[in-house]
């Protein structure tokens, strides 16, 4: 039996850990779901009620999307992605960043903590220069990208997400812009991204990762 891995196509956890389960080579067998309609037997497992879930064949639940990588890259990892993992840079991200960029991203759900949405960018802005001069090659890695690229890149396609034209204006970040264009066309996130019917509408489960 395959593991199950319960997931949200545009969820940057969840993009983070499908792309280290197709690096690994790791079949599983996906659920595709959206967060506002969760499914019973997920939140059985896992009672957060985030993505991604990947219960082992052994019953083993796994529920962080860093202990999925690390899990998948430990079956598998040719090209070295473990080598390259810089644990403080991740919780920089995991932490200040996404605190910012969920305000900047979303202002109108932290209305109660009066978010000013320009105040958040600009401290993620901050994070980013802190990041321009370590991307002295393609990635952090190298020529190559390892764990700490695939760990935070989905936060920085975010957050351009959230306004495109002034994030792509911003010349005093010329090596972020390029890391985070290079990474949307990177084979192994567009590998990823395929849609799939919801498992609440049709109950099938789809065999991951894809064929590349």
């Amino acid at each position: 039996m395959k593991p199950l891995l319960y997931s949200f196509r545009r969820c940057p956890y969840a993009m983070r850990a499908r792309m280290a389960l197709a690096e690994a080579e790791v079949a599983v067998r996906l659920r595709e779901i959206l967060l506002r309609d969760k499914p019973d037997h997920m939140l059985a497992l896992s009672a957060k009620g985030t993505v991604p879930v990947l219960q082992l064949p052994d019953g083993t639940v796994l529920d962080e999307s860093l202990e999925v990588m690390d899990w998948a890259l430990a079956q598998h990892d040719p090209q070295g992605w473990l080598a390259h993992k810089d644990d403080a840079l991740i919780a920089r991200f995991d932490g200040d960043f996404k605190h910012h960029l969920d305000r900047y991203k979303y202002a109108t759900r932290y209305a109660d903590e009066a978010a000013d949405a320009l105040a958040h960018r600009a401290a993620c802005h901050a994070i980013l220069q802190d990041l321009e001069p370590l991307l002295k090659d393609d990635w952090l890695a190298g020529r190559a990208a390892g764990f700490t690229d695939v760990a935070i890149l989905p936060f920085l396609r975010q957050f351009r997400i959230a306004d495109t034209g002034w994030f792509d204006s911003q010349m005093a970040l010329p090596n972020v812009r390029a890391y985070v264009l290079r990474f949307l066309d990177w084979p192994v996130f567009t590998r990823i991204m395929d849609k799939y019917p919801l498992w609440l509408d049709s109950q099938t489960e789809h065999p991951f990762p894809p064929l590349a």
